[in-house]
């Protein structure tokens, strides 16, 4: 399912808080934390609860199920990855957080257009803890600063469950690779890092302040879990 853009109003989950798993996958290549998510969303129940992974992946150029190849321009030694995600072709590389929402839709009464209102809005208060001022695009999901693209968004919705995510650029070494292609589908869109916006470069540094914002949006209570999912650790 595509993400969808649309006018956001700044709400937080009032209800009581839902525990979720998080988990630090650490650095990881793509494909086997693809197919753990996808396990994870065929195998859960409604009694399951929701989890966030967040990973910084090896370089990566993923299409998604819309996507057209013609916006890969010079891939060179970057593999690329037809995916199961709606939108157009990203990069996930070092220096880049990735976070998974494995959520239960129907559980926590929101829609599509509602969950994607509340991830940018996690990523846009996560800019504004260092000052920064993130923004929308009508019509094309991700957090922008100044017009350039900070955090992008690709997400699937399987009975009523997330998987996939957002990509958020912490450190300068994140966006080089998006001159080899058309971010997201549009030629000449410039991408930023959050270390060229004054913010930290670290992933540490950064990962805490955006989990509590998810949390905040989704009305989680986030338990961390150190072991990897069983896939993965399998793979």
């Amino acid at each position: 399912m595509d993400a969808v853009n649309a006018s956001c109003a700044s709400t937080t989950s009032q209800d009581l808080l839902r525990d979720a798993v998080v988990r630090d996958l650490g650095r990881q290549p793509y494909e086997p934390v693809w197919r753990a998510m996808q396990a994870f969303t065929d195998a859960r129940s409604e009694s399951t609860a929701d989890e966030i992974w967040l990973v910084e992946h090896d370089p990566v150029f993923t299409l998604g199920q819309a996507g057209k190849p013609e916006h890969v321009l010079m891939p060179g030694e970057i593999p690329v990855i037809h995916v199961d995600r709606g939108g157009q072709v990203t990069y996930h590389g070092p220096g880049q957080i990735v976070a998974y929402p494995l959520l239960d839709l129907k559980r926590l009464k929101i829609g599509v257009r509602d969950y994607v209102c509340k991830i940018e809005q996690a990523i846009i208060d996560t800019l504004a803890e260092w000052n920064i001022e993130g923004a929308r695009r009508d019509g094309a999901p991700g957090v922008y600063v100044n017009g350039a693209k900070v955090a992008a968004l690709g997400i699937r919705v399987r009975r009523g469950c997330t998987f996939h995510g957002l990509a958020f650029n912490i450190a300068g070494e994140s966006t080089a690779p998006f001159l080899r292609i058309n971010p997201c589908g549009y030629q000449g869109l410039e991408v930023v890092a959050m270390s060229d916006l004054g913010g930290p470069s670290s992933l540490d540094a950064v990962k805490p302040v955006l989990l509590a914002q998810m949390a905040r949006q989704f009305g989680l209570s986030p338990r961390r879990d150190t072991a990897l999912p069983e896939l993965l650790a399998a793979a």
